[in-house]
C-alpha cells in the first residue's frame, strides 16, 4: 500500500472512531495500513469518546486491530480462492460445451464425396462468429484470455496460430489488435 496523506479524511476518520470502528476496518476503507491509521489518530488526538487513554487500553485496541486484519486477510484469501475455482469451473464447462457442440455438428453433417482440389483461394474464410474473451489487468501485468473455441476458428488457424508479434491500439470504446510488421493487404 502506498503512503498517502490522510489529512483530507480527518472528519471521516473522526466519525468512524466515534462509531467504534477498528483501526483495521478504517485502514481497509481508506486503503492504507493499520499503522498509518494508528499514527494519524495519535497525531490528531482521535481517541474514541469515553475510552481511557492509558497503555492497557491501547494494547487491547491493538490486539483487536490485529485480529480484524488477520480475519480480513483470511476472508480475502478465501474469496480469491473461491473466485479462482469458479473461473476454472466456468472454463471447464465452456470447454465441454464447445466439445459437445463440435461433436453434434460432426454427426449432423452429411458425408459427401470429396471434390477435386481447386487450388488455393485468395478469398477470406468466414469466422464462426463472435467469440468471448476476458481482458485481465492483474498484478503480473496485462493479458487477454480468449475462449478455447478460438483454436477451432479457421481464420485463427490460418493467420494467427502460434506466436505472432502484434500491435495494440487503445481507443475509447475498443482495443484493436493487429499483426505487427505486416501491411493491410496481408489480412
Amino acid at each position: 500500500m502506498s503512503r498517502r496523506s490522510l489529512r483530507p479524511e480527518l472528519n471521516q476518520i473522526r466519525g468512524w472512531v466515534r462509531q467504534g470502528r477498528t483501526d483495521a476496518w478504517i485502514a481497509h476503507q481508506l486503503e492504507v495500513t493499520v499503522q498509518q491509521i494508528q499514527a494519524f489518530k495519535r497525531e490528531h488526538g482521535l481517541e474514541p469518546d469515553g475510552e481511557p487513554n492509558n497503555e492497557n487500553a491501547a494494547e487491547e485496541v491493538d490486539l483487536r486491530a490485529e485480529d480484524d486484519a488477520q480475519i480480513a486477510a483470511e476472508l480475502e484469501a478465501e474469496e480469491a480462492r473461491r473466485a479462482e475455482e469458479e473461473a476454472k469451473a466456468a472454463e471447464e464447462a465452456a470447454r465441454k460445451a464447445a466439445e459437445a457442440e463440435a461433436a453434434e455438428e460432426a454427426e449432423e453433417k452429411p458425408k459427401r464425396a470429396r471434390a477435386a482440389p481447386r487450388g488455393r483461394s485468395r478469398g477470406r474464410k468466414k469466422s464462426a462468429g463472435p467469440l468471448e474473451g476476458t481482458f485481465d489487468h492483474g498484478e503480473e501485468g496485462y493479458g487477454l484470455w480468449l475462449d478455447p473455441a478460438v483454436a477451432d476458428d479457421p481464420v485463427y488457424a490460418e493467420h494467427w496460430a502460434g506466436h505472432r508479434p502484434v500491435e495494440v491500439t487503445i481507443e475509447e470504446d475498443q482495443i484493436v489488435i493487429r499483426r505487427a510488421g505486416g501491411d493491410e493487404t496481408d489480412d
